[in-house]
């Protein structure tokens, strides 16, 4: 890989082979326990509040509407997908944190976003056919903590003992685990292990930047994508402590209050892989060096005040609508035994929340959006 032209010191983009992937003979029974340990997650929190949630990232924060904007005159290997032309489409972003289930917002866990486009035109993945959305699923971190489907599944049936349980323990641990992280950060460190467990530290979630932290295809190479917050408004927030008081709903509450008086704006930025040693598929644990490859702008997204958290909107949304990287373009088609292994389990999500609450999730068209 090492004789790859370079272009002001940046190398081209490495076409996508299939051999990059490896998929193991027992990667089904993987999936398979995965979806049984998610759905286990569930069915425990369904019992509990007689309301079907999802199974990961279950507690939302805000359910907002905008649009999209592709540049213009993008080069050609930035001009794929959903990218590949300039348009304005309506978009869907849900701001979520990571457990399965609905805690008080003092336990701090990292935070998710979930982007939903309307009108995109293309090949569709296996399953989406007939539909004209693409979903892109991030997180505020730009690896996966876990490097293999096995190691993810460890870690899954872990939390999964823990849900429902203890809820003031919790908050008492992550109050420790926000100290220990900090002190952590500032001798230049981070621990994504105790964010995960409740050490992210409390701050306003508007402010953060989120990517795929694994790869998928970017038409004929592969990537992964990122949307970061751009107008002052929002960077002023990024690292800022929230204090939420008494109100368990805090950081909904703090989303309102901000969208109550203000828009916002946001870049989606594409990294494209260069070298495949050292911008892996198969281990999502790896953070892709930005030095061979810079994330670069391809489209902005922009949001004018509204209600952040409506009736209308959980309904429509949180309650109405999935939200997959299986939604979407062949072009985009996740990549690597992480998102192979969730495939199952997203559809498995979706159908218990159709089932359970008498909601059919449906996919939105562009004459249905504003």
């Amino acid at each position: 890989m090492n004789d790859l032209p370079v272009v002001n010191s940046v190398r081209a983009p490495l076409p996508f082979e299939a051999s990059f992937e490896q998929i193991p003979e027992d990667e089904a029974q993987t999936g398979a326990e995965l979806a049984e340990a998610l759905h286990g997650i569930m069915q425990t929190t369904f019992r509990d509040s007689g309301h079907a949630t999802r199974s990961v990232h279950a507690k939302g924060h805000g359910l907002l509407r905008g649009h999209i904007t592709v540049l213009d005159n993008l080069p050609a290997e930035l001009a794929q997908g959903a990218f590949a032309k300039p348009v304005t489409l309506p978009v869907f972003m849900r701001f979520s944190t990571n457990p399965g289930d609905i805690l008080d917002d003092k336990v701090s866990t990292p935070r998710g976003l979930a982007v939903k486009i309307v009108g995109v035109e293309g090949a569709r993945l296996p399953g989406s056919d007939g539909e004209v959305t693409q979903d892109f699923v991030m997180q505020n971190a730009k690896a996966f903590t876990a490097a293999t489907p096995k190691d993810f599944l460890k870690t899954l049936k872990l939390l999964a003992k823990t849900t429902d349980k203890a809820p003031g323990m919790k908050k008492a641990l992550s109050a420790v685990l926000r100290g220990v992280e900090a002190t952590l950060e500032s001798l230049g460190g981070e621990s994504g292990t105790l964010k995960s467990l409740g050490g992210h530290p409390q701050t306003h979630i508007l402010g953060e930047s989120f990517s795929s932290v694994v790869p998928m295809l970017y038409g004929p190479y592969y990537a992964k994508v990122a949307v970061v917050p751009v107008s002052s408004n929002l960077t002023a927030l990024t690292d800022l402590h929230v204090d939420f008081g008494g109100n368990p709903d805090g950081l909904r509450a703090a989303v309102e209050a901000y969208f109550a008086q203000s828009g916002g704006s946001w870049e989606v930025r594409v990294q494209l892989a260069t070298d495949l040693e050292k911008m892996p598929i198969e281990d999502a644990s790896v953070q892709w060096p930005e030095d061979l490859s810079p994330y670069v702008t391809v489209a902005r997204i922009d949001l004018a005040p509204q209600a952040a958290w409506s009736p209308e909107n959980v309904q429509q949304i949180d309650d109405g609508m999935a939200f997959s990287p299986w939604h979407g373009l062949a072009a985009h088609r996740p990549l690597g035994g992480v998102m192979r292994v969730r495939k199952p389990a997203y559809e498995m999500s979706s159908g218990f929340r159709a089932e359970h609450n008498g909601c059919p999730i449906h996919e939105p068209r562009p004459s249905a959006t504003p």
